[in-house]
């Protein structure tokens, strides 16, 4: 099977020949092509020969045109740092009063010149270049993330209390742009989009049925009615939420370490849905041996076994994390040790 049968295969509930390896590796990939994490942001042939190369080398069989978080911030009017080997941020919140929000103009991420153009180009090259063997994904942020890159995470959550009919404006705004820019990552190519929600961790479960769980919900729906699929990535401890995530019906969720694996199993496999591993990013493998990153990876893999399920951390793997680490971590189901 090529990595795209390999992954297709698992996320319609089918057998495959072996388990998809599917971390999110971006500081990993600029750092193993030598590139600097600035470079891997802002020059597309960077991020597309690093996650080639990733796919080449690295057993990966979904290659992601993901970089940061601010792609729609920018193309509202943020101004966004990038750091030389940092995440990129903004200078400031977009969105501190009311009258902000409404001087904003939906942009279009078509245009020439914008950061959504720039990554759904990316999107196509990486289609072109080896859509035929691996899975593409796109990637967006989720509206309730989106709104807290705009207004900061604190002030966002105050606005949830003090002014919830403006943050549900905001989201509404918010949600349109994405549906817009996440449909032309799907026209360039991508046949699965991966939707940030960090932030939604940080809620009460009646806080995320309400301005986290219909904005997802509107975003997902958008994306399958083209035929699309969708990974839902939360960072953090969702275990309290993670039943009404299931209700956003993505078709892949990555279950961050936080999380006790096996009712992420029970939960996500009652839904007919494929989950990521746990692995924790930091202790498991950047910090661990080789024989405690395969010790993590198999306890997945025994806890996953019969279920659609995908070898992955609980977020993105570090730079730091030695190779012969990661290659104990993924023979665990390239060989079967």
């Amino acid at each position: 099977m090529t990595s795209k049968e390999r992954s297709m295969a698992v996320l319609q509930g089918q057998k495959a020949d072996r388990t998809p390896v599917a971390p999110l590796m971006m500081f990993f990939a600029a750092d193993r092509v030598g590139v600097s994490y600035k470079q891997y942001v802002l020059e597309s042939e960077a991020q597309i020969e690093a996650q080639l190369n990733l796919h080449e080398n690295y057993f990966l069989d979904i290659l992601t045109a993901c970089s940061d978080s601010y792609l729609i911030s920018v193309d509202v009017g943020g101004q966004a740092v990038y750091p030389e080997n940092q995440t990129p941020h903004l200078v400031q919140p977009i969105v501190k009063t009311e009258k902000d929000f409404k001087a904003i103009k939906r942009p279009d991420c078509l245009r020439p010149g914008s950061r959504m153009k720039y990554q759904i180009d990316i999107v196509e090259k990486l289609v072109k270049a080896r859509g035929e063997q691996a899975l593409i994904m796109g990637w967006i942020e989720m509206p309730f993330a989106e709104a807290c890159n705009w207004c900061g995470i604190s002030a966002f959550l105050e606005m949830l209390y003090e002014a919830p009919t403006l943050a549900h404006e905001i989201l509404t705004f918010i949600t349109d742009i994405t549906i817009e820019f996440v449909l032309a990552q799907l026209e360039a190519g991508a046949p699965i989009i991966g939707c940030g929600d960090a932030a939604a961790s940080l809620l009460s479960v009646p806080m995320f049925k309400e301005f986290a769980l219909p904005y997802e919900q509107r975003v997902n729906a958008a994306i399958k009615v083209v035929g699309g699929m969708t990974e839902l990535h939360i960072c953090g401890n969702t275990s309290h939420i993670m039943q009404n995530m299931s209700a956003s019906d993505a078709d892949l969720y990555t279950i961050d370490h936080m999380v006790d694996f096996a009712e992420a199993c029970r939960i996500y496999s009652a839904a007919e849905k494929t989950v990521k591993a746990n692995v924790n990013p930091v202790s498991d493998l950047m910090q661990a041996t080789p024989q405690e990153a395969m010790e993590a990876a198999h306890n997945c893999n025994r806890i996953a076994k019969g279920l659609r399920y995908m070898l992955s951390a609980g977020c993105e793997i570090p730079a730091a994390t030695p190779d012969e680490v990661y290659f104990a971590f993924v023979d665990t189901v390239l060989n079967g040790l």
